[in-house]
């Protein structure tokens, strides 16, 4: 079951953790959502979950150039 999340204000300490060819899913990602300058992000923010309780969060998503963050997930609740 998918969690269902909002991000509440800014996510913070953003550094880029695989670009182009070290990311392991590029070839899907070229695929779904087209040929484009890809990167594997991570930050910290704060979210909130569908059932309204609110916490700190790592945070992993792709992001390529004109499409903004994609396939956004939470990796650790901090």
């Amino acid at each position: 079951m998918p969690l269902n999340f909002e991000i509440i204000g800014d996510i913070i300490e953003i550094e880029a953790i695989a670009v182009e060819g070290s990311i392991r899913e590029l070839e899907r990602l070229r695929k779904v959502y087209g040929f484009a300058r890809w990167r594997k992000l991570k930050g910290i923010g704060t979210v909130r979950f569908s059932d309204g309780t609110t916490a700190r969060a790592e945070l992993h998503w792709y992001k390529a150039h004109g499409l903004g963050k994609i396939e956004m997930k939470i990796k650790r609740i901090l």
